[in-house]
């Protein structure tokens, strides 16, 4: 039974970083792409950013475009997600997601649309406030 455990939100002036872990039990991340996503109040769940099972590729909304950045470490198994130059709309939960890739293909890709997970591979959040 796979368990996806995130940490690290807090709060944070504009301009600040903030550095999220999720932690996973229960899966061989050999085989997922792993992503983040978040939902401000009122608004839908939005992808933030993903990275694939192999090669490490990665993807990024255009909103964090050169301020976030999303690592992974299977060692430890960890994802991670680098916040940088915060900003008031960066408020949100923020959740981590594993997706399975059943192919090399698939592995070597990652998805940031929230269907694309498996409902049970999802964590219970973090919540980040940008505020001053």
């Amino acid at each position: 039974q796979a368990q996806l455990v995130e940490s690290g939100g807090g709060l944070v002036q504009p301009g600040g970083t903030l550095r999220l872990s999720c932690k996973i039990t229960g899966l061989n991340l050999d085989y997922y792409g792993l992503a983040w996503f978040r939902q401000a109040p009122g608004k839908e769940r939005e992808g933030v950013s993903c990275i694939s099972a192999s090669y490490d590729k990665t993807n990024y909304a255009d909103s964090v475009k050169g301020r976030f950045t999303i690592s992974r470490d299977n060692a430890q198994n960890t994802v991670y997600l680098q916040m940088n130059d915060l900003k008031p709309e960066d408020t949100a939960v923020y959740y981590c997601a594993a997706q399975v890739g059943l192919t090399l293909v698939a592995r070597s890709t990652c998805d940031t649309r929230a269907a694309s997970y498996d409902a049970d591979k999802w964590g219970k959040g973090t919540l980040v406030t940008v505020s001053s």
